[in-house]
């Protein structure tokens, strides 16, 4: 008789640990449940809230929603931001279930992701703002220009344009934290060898190409009159 207690104790055990497992992963799935219930109730209601201030025209008048139509993607900004909230929501779930499974090692894994989720919505919309603001400038600037009446009025107002692209974008990044203080330090030394190469230039052999250049954007409207 002790032979057959001593051959089922194994049994037993495993029978209890499944026991007190059991309870932890049905809440596990009610999180779950739960969690997926209300991240399609937020992703509804942040899009809804998004295309109520109108973030869907600003972001398709500043060319991103466009841009990613190109990539292959079939949803908007407004839409991605939405999905973004949502696997959000999911991850937390997810974080909360794992943990009432004692499985700690996973937790800190899918804390990291989410950590790092709210940093992609904010860099989604830093980019919007930015790109609509850059379109709006290189208008603004195109528009003057041809008001004064100089040429190339386009490519000035192109210029601007991309310069405050590049500058978002390194916003951007940063906010990601890829790259950092080695992609800021490789524009500054990008942009200072551009600006001696255009020193040089106008400086030793394009004096007279830099004075008709000038000329042509900054045309002098009536000579001066005598004696002023």
């Amino acid at each position: 008789m002790d032979q057959v207690s001593m051959a089922l104790e194994p049994l037993r055990a495993f029978l209890a640990q499944l026991g007190a497992f059991l309870p932890k992963l049905l809440l596990a799935i009610i999180i779950l449940v739960a969690g997926w219930l209300l991240a399609k109730f937020v992703r509804v209601l942040v899009e809804k809230a998004l295309r109520f201030v109108n973030f869907n025209v600003l972001a398709e008048r500043a060319g991103i929603d466009g841009f990613l139509q190109q990539g292959g993607v079939r949803t908007d900004t407004t839409g991605l931001l939405a999905l973004l909230v949502y696997w959000l929501v999911i991850l937390g779930a997810l974080i909360v279930a794992f943990n009432s499974l004692g499985l700690e090692h996973v937790t800190v894994l899918l804390g990291r992701i989410v950590m790092f989720l709210p940093q992609v919505f904010v860099a989604v919309l830093i980019l919007a703002f930015g790109a609509y603001f850059a379109r709006f400038v290189g208008q603004a600037v195109t528009t003057y220009c041809r008001n004064v009446g100089v040429e190339d009025a386009e490519l000035l107002g192109r210029l601007a344009q991309y310069a405050i692209v590049v500058f978002v974008a390194l916003i951007v990044l940063d906010q990601l934290g890829i790259g950092g203080e080695i992609l800021r330090q490789s524009f500054l030394i990008v942009l200072t060898g551009v600006v001696l190469a255009l020193a040089l230039a106008f400086g030793l052999g394009g004096q007279k190409w830099a004075a008709e250049l000038l000329e042509r954007w900054w045309p002098r409207k009536s000579a001066i009159k005598k004696g002023d």
